[in-house]
């Protein structure tokens, strides 16, 4: 009581605007992709309330692309954004610093059509490769580098490849354009439902290349100047996502809440957004998810060189946020 009195008093002789905006909620620019799948988290926090129950409130800016969302990350018009560890830390090793907070362990997979001759990675030799994201894809550098581990089959000249973005080599794949599409993961859960199957899936491409277990590759990224003079919000909005993963792990209903946001086409492709949604929610600790990061960071400079990662030679100091210790 006397603090909520004294509270009072220094208000009333600051002069200053009403003491509940003292207690207002911090408020956070979040920059999100209008159908991408942090879309989803967001909607999840905001309907459930779980922002206003850790103090904080969430400006969404949807934005048009990828590169929108680092460009509005970078010219400080958004706060926060989701995007991979590998373009943190080759923007800290080039002075900026930005930091990264687990969201997904997702990643692609090679479809194949059910029907396809192609049955191991060796049957690729020869064949039309869709890959999305382009010759310097996370995704497409750990399959180069597992094809070459463990079937003595270098993808890059062994195959004839086609990159294009994810809907338009799905399609390419079904009109069968392609033999085989590595795609992003959503992408990858609809044609499922289309009668493709999967022929390896990079989450077990990470582990024969020395990962441990299932690495988060897309994080929720921003400054960590930013974070510490916000340290409460920032510390807020990711106790709130990590609520809304576990509502989304659990509930159905919240699922067919999201339905509409989700553009799911027919009840099987919804089942399989679903499913493989909650199978890349994260489990594993930052150190753990740091400690592997730190081995694909080697095959992908190795593989993708300055083009990909810079001159750096290893994952930069501070790429995973570890609050103020960062």
């Amino acid at each position: 009581m006397r603090s909520s009195l004294l509270a009072l008093l220094i208000c009333a002789l600051a002069g200053s605007a009403p003491c509940d905006q003292a207690d207002a909620a911090a408020k956070i620019k979040i920059g999100v992709l209008k159908f991408g799948t942090v879309s989803w988290v967001i909607d999840t926090i905001q309907h459930n309330g779980l922002d206003k129950a850790e103090g904080i409130e969430l400006d969404v800016v949807p934005l048009a692309s990828t590169l929108a969302t680092t460009v509005g990350l970078q010219g400080g018009s958004v706060d926060i954004i989701a995007t991979d560890w590998l373009w943190v830390s080759r923007e800290r090793s080039g002075g900026a610093d930005f930091t990264f907070a687990p969201f997904s362990t997702a990643l692609g997979s090679i479809m194949v059509p059910a029907d396809s001759p192609i049955k191991t990675l060796a049957d690729l030799k020869g064949k039309k490769l869709g890959v999305a994201g382009g010759p310097l894809d996370k995704s497409w550098l750990l399959m180069v580098a597992y094809a070459l581990r463990t079937a003595n089959l270098d993808l890059r000249s062994e195959t004839t490849q086609e990159y294009g973005a994810p809907p338009l080599l799905a399609e390419r794949a079904k009109q069968g354009a392609i033999d085989a599409v590595l795609n992003f993961w959503p992408y990858a859960a609809r044609l499922e439902t289309q009668g493709f199957k999967q022929l390896i899936g990079v989450e077990d491409v990470v582990l024969e290349l020395g990962a441990k277990g299932e690495v988060a590759m897309v994080g929720y990224v921003f400054s960590d100047s930013w974070a510490k003079e916000n340290l409460a919000g920032v510390e807020g909005f990711l106790r709130a996502a990590a609520k809304a993963d576990e509502l989304l792990a659990t509930s159905n209903a919240e699922w067919d809440r999201l339905r509409p946001l989700m553009q799911a086409e027919d009840q099987a492709t919804f089942e399989a957004l679903r499913r493989r949604y909650r199978e890349g929610i994260p489990e594993r600790s930052t150190a753990e998810n740091e400690a592997d990061a730190k081995v694909l960071y080697q095959f992908l400079r190795e593989y993708g060189g300055e083009k990909l990662v810079g001159a750096a030679t290893e994952l930069a100091p501070g790429t995973f946020w570890k609050g103020t210790k960062n």
